[in-house]
Formats: structure tokens, sequence, C-alpha cells
């Protein structure tokens, strides 16, 4: 039985995003990825960075047997076991880590949940470290295109605590947990792939 879910915008999103990651984790050895999903991103993006060794997580149990799956085809071993890990807890199951990469996870949870991943970050990137986030923002209280603003509406009416965050608040709120906002890159789709440092 094929345990593999699939994420179709994963498939759409991993090329523009491996190429930004050939660049800033060319020096790394090691990624923290927080809510993997599906884990195809886990597996694509260790297959061609050879030098790291990748960490995948997902809070949600039942996507453990897929991210697996989905390294099991990824050469070399570079995908680590997945495990369990709440952005929100104050006890992540890792040592200190070399970067932090999460995607399309602050868009469909509470806030609280994005606070929790900016905490965590704090707590476990060693000196200098990354953390990568990637989606879709509000920029100067603007969505970027009536696409967002639509799809912004849609999460909000499935979840009122959802939604597109505004950049400035993320980097504020990065800021004060000692993550210096470095850069942003635009993406296709309307994203935007988001670099910090750790002070």
């Amino acid at each position: 039985m094929d345990l593999r879910k699939h994420a179709p915008h994963t498939e759409r999103n991993r090329e523009p995003i491996l190429a930004h990651l050939k660049v800033l984790l060319a020096e790394s050895r090691s990624v923290l990825e927080v809510a993997s999903g599906s884990g195809q991103h886990a597996a694509y993006f260790a297959s061609a960075l050879e030098q790291l060794t990748w960490q995948p997580t997902d809070f949600d149990p039942g996507s453990l047997e897929s991210i697996d799956a989905w390294a099991a085809d990824c050469p070399g071993g570079r995908v680590r076991p997945a495990i369990e890990l709440d952005a929100c807890s104050t006890d992540w199951p890792v040592d200190e880590v070399d970067v932090i990469f999460n995607a399309n996870m602050i868009h469909i949870s509470p806030f609280e949940v994005c606070l929790g991943l900016l905490e965590g970050a704090g707590r476990y990137l060693t000196p200098d470290a990354l953390l990568i986030l990637y989606g879709p923002y509000r920029i100067a209280g603007e969505h970027t295109a009536p696409s967002n603003a639509a799809f912004d509406a849609s999460l909000k009416q499935r979840d009122p605590s959802w939604g597109v965050r505004d950049l400035e608040r993320v980097t504020a709120e990065a800021e004060v947990r000692g993550l210096g906002f470095e850069t942003r890159h635009d993406m296709p789709a309307n994203n935007q792939l988001l670099v910090f440092r750790k002070r």
C-alpha cells in the first residue's frame, strides 16, 4: 500500500524554492523542517541538496507515515525518520539546529502557532543560523494580489483564526525573539520567501 500523500502545490513551488535554498544553505549541514505535511518537500530538497541532512516533523501523527514513505526514495538516508512536533510546545524533541524551514503553515493555523514557531526558532537555532518561511503575506497592510485576498477570505471562512498574515507583524514578532529579518524574495503565485537570521 502506498502511504504517500500528495499535495499538488508542493510540485508547483518546489523548483522556485529550491533555487533559493541552493544559495541560502550552501554552507549548512542540517535542516529542521517544521510542518512537513505530505513529506514531498523534504524528499525533494534533501535529494537535491546532497550536503544536507533533513529532519522532517509534523503536528499531525497521521502525516508521519507519508513523510517517511516519501523519504524512502531519497538516496543516502539524508531524510531522517519523521518526528511529531507541536510548534507551540516549549520543549521540542530536537537539539540545536543549523536551519529551520517552514512552508505554508502560518496562514492555515492560529497565529499562536506562528508565535510558537518563532519562539522555538529563537530557542533552538544556533547563532547566525537561518529561519526560512514560505507562503503568502500581506505587505504594508495590503494583499499582493486579488487572488490572495480571495484566498484569505476562504481561509477565514473555514476557521476565523486562520488567514494570510501581515509581513510586518511577523517580522516584528521575530525581532523580539532574537531573529533579525534579513531578506524577502518574491515567489510565484504571489507567495514570499522570508529569511531571518538568529542573533
